[in-house]
């Protein structure tokens, strides 16, 4: 596809902005050709060189790909923008969010009153209590919970960790399918990401080793609940995954366990297993509400001191009026009996549809967490069939980088009695889609 935008400036930063907002607004789609170095140079009125500096800053924040004798391409996830989902229709069950079911979140109940701050919290970011529940939660676990800390949320902490341990251009060996805000976020710090392959046990030990081959530089995985797939790792999984690490001692392993209690699998962690660089971290989004914003990291010493060290020079450290309604939800009795209430839930509701699409020899993938993956051949007539039966579920392409075309359902709020009548619909929109489209 060649590009129809015209690109304007004089200088690098001038052209790549050109191409950012053509980007950001649609007038250039991914796949679409940048013209070639000297061809634009001809253009513009500038040298090769500035044309090449500007495509080399695109490529750095993973706006541009390049693609040896295919040129420079627009990037299939831009990162000028997040691959939002496209707005529920109206009249539809919504099983496309992946989001947890309200009736199993606890009310929040910040501490009152709250005194006034006298000077900054630098001096000690993390209260005492929190911090001790937080070293209790990884223990559980068997993850090393000797040096803990905290961050505003899963993805706020696993930016920072690749931001302080990589520069722009270094690769990064993430899940394919994988999370769609992960998949914007790596080539928005101006990584490359490397695809690694997924089945129900997690990441495929030989698609790892490729990509450390390759020269990766840290890889983030998921060892329960992945989204979209609902992988968890099992102990044979790990400790092949653990085989391969080996060899590859300086990169840095980060684990996104942010379903730990509510995955319905046990722990299987990498992050236990001695690694020499590591970190795992855990939300409390997921299980108790989405406006606690903090999130509990465990890792090595190294990994610490420079998560803690970009940490003091932006936002210095997560609000204790926060830390404190955090620590009285995770330390309430009554409140884990509700989490475990929650998880026993997620697992039924799961497993129904799993064998429901099953019973109509429908494949589909849900180990853990709180959705069921299904692969397809064709997202779209799958999607709008679905929507046609009352059903709106996440098209694959937000999720997938190089893997096979599927779909996300969100089992989170689907009563195991209406799990019969989506497969029987599933079934249905499967065979209208394979006699229009060949399967």
């Amino acid at each position: 596809m060649t590009a129809q935008y015209a690109i304007s400036g004089s200088t690098a930063r001038g052209i790549a902005a050109s191409v950012e907002r053509a980007v950001a607004a649609g007038a250039l789609v991914p796949g679409a050709a940048l013209p070639p170095v000297r061809r634009l140079a001809d253009e513009l009125g500038v040298s090769p060189g500035t044309v090449a500096t500007a495509y080399k800053e695109l490529r750095q924040r993973g706006v541009v790909v390049t693609k040896g004798r295919g040129g420079t391409v627009v990037a299939q996830a831009p990162a000028v923008a997040s691959r939002r989902p496209p707005k529920v229709p109206e009249g539809v069950r919504d099983l496309a969010g992946g989001h947890p079911d309200p009736a199993f979140l606890p009310q929040l109940r910040p501490p009152s009153p709250v005194m006034p701050v006298p000077g900054s919290h630098r001096a000690s970011p993390r209260l005492a209590s929190l911090e001790d529940l937080t070293r209790a939660w990884f223990a559980r676990d068997g993850v090393p919970a000797e040096r803990v800390t905290f961050a505003h949320g899963a993805l706020d902490c696993v930016g920072r960790l690749l931001s302080t341990e990589l520069k722009p251009g270094d690769s990064v060996a993430v899940e394919d399918p994988g999370f769609h805000h992960l998949l914007d976020l790596v080539p928005a710090l101006g990584l490359r990401m490397v695809p690694v392959a997924v089945d129900d046990h997690g990441m495929v030990p030989e698609g790892l080793r490729t990509a450390l081959r390759a020269g990766v530089r840290a890889m983030v995985c998921s060892p329960r609940g992945q989204n979209p797939t609902g992988a968890r790792f099992s102990r044979e999984r790990r400790d092949a995954l653990v085989d391969v690490l080996g060899g590859f001692p300086e990169v840095l392993v980060i684990e996104d366990d942010h379903n730990a209690d509510m995955s319905g699998a046990p722990s299987y962690s990498l992050a236990a297993a001695g690694l020499p660089r590591w970190a795992q971290v855990r939300t409390v989004s997921k299980h108790l509400g989405i406006d606690l914003r903090w999130a509990g990291l465990a890792c090595d010493e190294t990994t610490l001191a420079r998560h803690d060290g970009r940490l003091l020079l932006t936002s210095g450290w997560i609000s204790h009026v926060l830390q404190e309604t955090a620590a009285r939800l995770i330390a309430d009795r009554e409140v884990q009996r509700l989490v475990g209430r929650a998880e026993a839930a997620y697992t039924e509701r799961r497993e129904a549809l799993i064998g429901e699409l099953a019973r109509h020899g429908i494949t589909a993938h849900g180990a853990s967490g709180l959705n069921v993956w299904v692969p397809v051949s064709d997202e779209s007539a799958v999607v709008n069939g679905l929507r046609s039966c009352g059903w709106w579920v996440a098209a694959g392409a937000r999720f997938r980088i190089a893997a096979p075309t599927g779909v996300r359902v969100t089992t989170a709020e689907l009563e195991p009695s209406e799990a019969a009548r989506l497969a029987s619909d599933f079934a249905a929109v499967l065979g209208e889609s394979e006699a229009m489209y060949g399967g």
